[in-house]
């Protein structure tokens, strides 16, 4: 990747340096990061990696080893073509509205995060960006800054109206941790969780989604007019994460895609609880009874689960796998699994060929470690 930068850009001997922004999973809190709630999400040991270089110039030169794409502007302006260049001009525009001056770079990048997963390749490529050119511009912008600058530019410029859960972890992500957010004060706290001889892996369904090209915005505004309704009877209701799960919502005239959505979010409130007592008690029987229920949340009542997930997540329930759900937005993506470590996973042959034969698809299985958030790595002058 070094060297790809400088047959590029040129001159070695400038040197470009050099950083990484993990991946991340989140373990339960789904679709609540927007709403006030409490998630726990981990960075997981996928990443991008850019090298990066002020070029002495008022133009931005990027380039994709992934998309084998030279991209050259001058002006931030949202690209309807190469649409993976709008990450990094959102995040400068963002540096700019805070009347930060961003001269001219070069950049190359390259990633191993699998597109569409809903592992965040998107909020990656937003905080790597952020962090480097607070780094070499000296900015000195803090860990907190730079996630929110990340998600101001995925609302913003990009268009998908996210929470702050993936920028936040990607930028704050410890080692071997998790962190419990609450992405309304964003408050949080490190848990270091001994799964004893469990662990956590990965499914990709291999169905490809686009957050901002799907139903992603249409729940988000769901969410927010029943938050209106309500807050003519409740005016002192902030967020809809906080609605007491004892409130009648009869009392309110929503509509039925309303009603689930509100549901969903109640619901979660108790399953993120339990989840987190779980992984501290070491209750694995409940860790995992949360896990299918959120799942099975999201396929009826947010409606952001597709066959393909859904078909997995059944498969597993009835082969007795402690538990699993789908992650990130949905609409395709990843299930996160809770399994025994040392199981012989013959059940994994019989859901390839079932999977295959029914929807035409290959799975992928990803194990992965948690590690630190976003870094910049050493390169030699």
């Amino acid at each position: 990747m070094e060297l790809e930068f400088y047959k590029q850009f040129g001159n070695p001997e400038r040197p470009a340096r050099k950083f990484s922004a993990p991946a991340r999973i989140n373990i339960i809190g789904e679709h609540v990061d927007y709403l006030g709630g409490t998630v726990l999400p981990a960075a997981i040991d996928f990443s991008i990696d850019i090298y990066v270089r002020p070029n002495s110039s008022n133009v931005y030169r990027f380039y994709s080893e992934n998309f084998k794409s030279l991209i050259t502007v001058s002006e931030i302006k949202k690209a309807e073509k190469h649409t993976w260049i709008n990450y990094i001009l959102g995040v400068i525009d963002q540096l700019q509205k805070r009347n930060l001056s961003v001269p001219g770079f070069d950049l190359s990048m390259n990633g191993n995060i699998p597109q569409g997963a809903g592992l965040s390749s998107s909020a990656a490529l937003e905080v790597v960006v952020g962090f480097a050119l607070s780094t070499i511009y000296n900015f000195n912008l803090s860990r907190t800054e730079i996630a929110l600058i990340g998600q101001a530019a995925e609302n913003e410029f990009v268009g998908t109206k996210c929470g702050i859960m993936d920028q936040f972890i990607i930028s704050q992500g410890k080692k071997n941790n998790c962190i419990s957010l609450n992405t309304n004060s964003l408050e949080f706290s490190y848990h270091q969780f001994d799964l004893k001889d469990k662990e956590f892996y990965l499914i990709q369904s291999n169905v490809k989604h686009s957050l901002k090209d799907s139903a992603y915005n249409t729940r988000r505004e769901e969410c927010e007019s029943a938050l209106r309704k309500i807050q003519e009877i409740n005016p002192n209701l902030d967020n809809l994460y906080d609605l007491e799960d004892t409130f009648d919502l009869s009392k309110v005239s929503l509509s039925i895609e309303e009603t689930k959505r509100v549901q969903h979010v109640l619901s979660e409130k108790i399953r993120t609880k339990n989840t987190i007592a779980g992984l501290l008690s070491q209750n694995f029987n409940l860790v995992g009874k949360s896990l299918y229920e959120c799942h099975w949340s999201l396929s009826k009542n947010f409606e952001v689960s597709c066959p393909e997930t859904d078909f997995i997540v059944e498969t597993l329930q009835k082969e007795s796998i402690l538990g699993a759900r789908m992650i990130g937005g949905g609409f395709g993506g990843c299930v996160l699994v809770l399994d025994n470590k040392n199981s012989n996973k013959s059940y994994q042959s019989m859901l390839q060929e079932s999977y295959k034969n029914l929807f035409h698809k290959e799975l992928s299985f990803y194990h992965f470690s948690i590690c630190d958030g976003v870094h910049e790595i050493g390169v030699n002058s």
